[in-house]
């Protein structure tokens, strides 16, 4: 029996992401942004984990953690390396990676664009081209028409509002925001293009166009998804801050709200489901934010368990609509950390969905330490570390304490 406050169908799953694990995505925007002079980025993404060839061993993991559920984008540079050319292989490769997630009784849950985007469509526009929409429910299109009849949900964007998450909390320091603004122009120069854009790195001028621009596409990914499948979930995922009030500051807190999720969150009210993507609590008083005081993890913020369940009710009290929490973790070196937060936070979760809030399933990021953007290996998520030198994928403890906690709720005997 699954635990009372839980659907028999709930999901429990670990999220990743295709240019953070694959490698080698050389047609990618990110990648050019990696190796173009400057760079916001640490390093390069290089062979990451080479999650492209290793995926059946990815997919082992999962199944032995005894989840039911995997998380995964397909990535469109690998789809459509140049524009209009579009490689079978790839299709062939991530249709092979939905039926290996079926066979082993991970449902699918496909992310139709994680961050990154082909190098021609960066370089013709990016997001906010004329023709960006259409171009991008193409791939959708493409996509759905090979294997979309054999997977779970679709998410469309992955946090499409990360960067005025970003900019609302002050998280990029000015040099980083200055260094942004010269590695587009420069990679622009390098492509022979009039811009250069990519999807988690804006710079602060452009913010509303962009999230103009992500409304567009979103819809427009998700008639071309239900014009081949109906009946398949689909929704947008975002960034969301579990946003906590003193007393006295509930106005800096709703102004923050407002800034950040209310746009998506009001956009999801059309959607099967909002994705909800939570690292962080942040405390707002009569003067602002508030400094997080107790143990801290590595993004320098409170740990704090039940953030989770703070910013899934808020997620459906605004959008009404169920939530998938797409992603959650903890970043951290110490995974004794990651090993406690884990259950104390599904803990609050599940009280949260008790008390009435609906929520599909919970995906853990993520599978194993990966390349996270512009900070490169040096931080770490995964339930799994992986040698850099033979990409050999070693468990944490805290692998085995989400398995136990899986195990329990779903009422599953152990390993």
């Amino acid at each position: 029996m699954t635990h009372p406050a839980l659907p028999d169908t709930f999901l429990w799953g670990v999220a990743t992401a295709g240019h953070q694990n694959e490698g080698d995505n050389t047609a990618g925007d990110t990648w050019f942004l990696e190796h173009t002079t400057p760079s916001l980025f640490r390093e390069p993404s290089g062979p990451a984990c080479r999650g492209y060839q290793q995926w059946e061993t990815d997919l082992d993991l999962a199944a032995g953690l005894g989840l039911n559920a995997f998380r995964f984008s397909v990535e469109w540079a690998r789809v459509e390396p140049e524009r209009g050319v579009v490689s079978a292989e790839a299709l062939d490769h991530y249709e092979r990676k939905v039926d290996g997630c079926l066979a082993r009784g991970l449902a699918p849950i496909v992310t139709f664009s994680h961050f990154t985007a082909p190098h021609w469509f960066a370089a013709a526009g990016s997001w906010t081209a004329a023709d960006a929409p259409e171009r991008f429910a193409e791939q959708c299109d493409r996509v759905m028409a090979r294997f979309g009849d054999r997977i779970a949900y679709g998410v469309t964007l992955n946090e499409p509002n990360l960067e005025q998450l970003l900019q609302a909390g002050g998280k990029l320091p000015p040099e980083a925001e200055e260094l942004k603004t010269r590695m587009l122009a420069a990679a622009a120069q390098a492509a022979g293009s009039d811009t250069y854009a990519s999807a988690n790195v804006i710079p602060a001028a452009l913010q509303d166009d962009f999230q103009e621009a992500f409304t567009r596409a979103h819809r427009a990914a998700r008639e071309a998804i239900k014009a081949r499948r109906a009946d398949l979930p689909a929704g947008v995922s975002i960034a969301v801050a579990d946003e906590v009030a003193l007393p006295g500051g509930e106005k800096h807190r709703d102004a923050k709200r407002a800034a950040v999720y209310d746009h998506w969150l009001r956009e999801a009210r059309q959607d099967d489901f909002i994705g909800v993507q939570n690292y962080e609590r942040v405390v707002h008083g009569p003067d602002g934010e508030v400094a997080p005081d107790g143990e801290l993890n590595g993004m320098g913020t409170a740990i704090a368990p039940a953030s989770l369940a703070g910013a899934v009710r808020y997620a459906h009290e605004v959008a009404g609509v169920p939530v998938l929490v797409t992603e959650h973790g903890i970043q951290t070196a110490d995974d004794t950390q990651r090993a406690a937060f884990i259950p104390a936070a599904v803990r609050e979760l599940t009280a949260e969905i008790a008390a009435g809030t609906p929520v599909l399933g919970y995906c853990h990021w993520t599978l194993m330490d990966n390349f996270e953007w512009i900070f490169g290996y040096g931080a770490q998520l995964g339930l799994h570390e992986v040698d850099r030198d033979t990409f050999q994928r070693r468990p944490k403890p805290s692998a085995r304490a989400y398995a136990d906690v899986v195990r329990t709720y779903r009422g599953t005997p152990g390993h």
